[in-house]
């Protein structure tokens, strides 16, 4: 089974629960881990996979704190940093229906350090990026873009999730297009919402989208649809993959549920080429991802909240 390595931030979710989703209303917060490549590592680990995190926080509480939750969840952390500068922050408001407020206040994930020696760990295996934060700046852009240097001259297999947040990329969209763009190129899967997959292709339905998307290289693309389920697309097929019904009380973490159970999957796989000319494997793989993310939504809190394998075959 192949290693996965998921590298990007690691954060503190400052959530304010059942209070809309208008954060300056909000009175209480609860404090919870996330960053969405953490997750996904978490949800991976959680299902039996082996899972590695590269990622950066500051040397205090709050660091020491996303550590500690990661290695409870058996996540490999000896590839972590911790940096002198405080650990990020990002606050988020939860309405009736699950759906989320952000607001960042960035710090310690900007300053990953790129580390040559990592490489040699990347042959023959998986590395997922996830990019909230990672085309922001900072020596974290720059390890990202050469980690995806690495895991390409190491044969892995490479896994892409832009992340997109609107606060982040405020009058800046053009250049989240452009710097997303060399990760869809190189990457045999990635991973999308609605909105990102319109974003990033300029066109106005799915199918459309996933035609462009592949044109730029990317050979399997998942579009996550909330409770429509999930578009699946080859360069052979496409076809919508249902969910389950469930009453979503958060819907943190239900992406990175999704592509981590995917991830694990794909683990097991030897290659690349057989998995792309099955569809009946791919399908079986989504609708047990859509699961992961229908029941990651189903409680508050993205880590706490992801499934085992057992509740996934239940």
């Amino acid at each position: 089974m192949k290693k996965i390595f998921c590298i990007g931030e690691l954060l503190i979710d400052f959530v304010a629960e059942n209070q809309g989703s208008d954060l300056s209303k909000a009175n209480e917060f609860t404090k919870k881990a996330g960053g969405a490549p953490a997750n996904v590592a978490c949800a991976i680990s959680k299902l039996g996979g082996d899972s590695f995190f590269i990622g950066c926080v500051g040397n205090d509480p709050f660091g020491k704190f996303l550590l500690r939750i990661l290695e409870d969840e058996k996540v490999d952390i000896s590839m972590a940093q911790e940096s002198d500068i405080f650990t990020t922050l990002a606050f988020v408001s939860l309405d009736e229906d699950g759906e989320r407020d952000f607001v960042f206040s960035r710090g310690a994930d900007r300053e990953l350090v790129y580390d040559s020696s990592l490489k040699t760990y990347f042959e023959h295996n998986i590395v997922h990026f996830g990019a909230a934060t990672a085309l922001l700046g900072g020596t974290l852009e720059e390890a990202y873009s050469r980690y995806l240097f690495d895991g390409l001259t190491k044969n892995a297999f490479i896994s892409f999730d832009p992340n997109y947040r609107v606060d982040l990329w405020k009058n800046k969209v053009d250049v989240f297009k452009r710097k997303c763009e060399t990760f869809i190129e190189k990457s045999q899967l990635c991973k999308f919402s609605l909105e990102e997959a319109l974003l990033l292709s300029s066109k106005e339905n799915v199918e459309e989208a996933c035609e462009v998307l592949h044109e730029m290289g990317t050979e399997i693309i998942v579009v996550t649809l909330g409770s429509e389920g999930t578009w699946l697309s080859t360069k052979k097929f496409q076809k919508n993959i249902a969910s389950i019904t469930v009453t979503p009380k958060d819907t943190t973490g239900a992406g990175d549920a999704f592509i981590g159970c995917l991830l694990y999957q794909i683990a097991k796989y030897p290659t690349i080429e057989t998995l792309l000319d099955n569809e009946e494997v791919l399908t079986n793989m989504v609708t047990k991802a859509n699961k992961a993310g229908a029941i990651t939504t189903t409680n508050f809190g993205a880590i706490e909240s992801l499934p085992t394998m057992q509740q996934l075959d239940a």
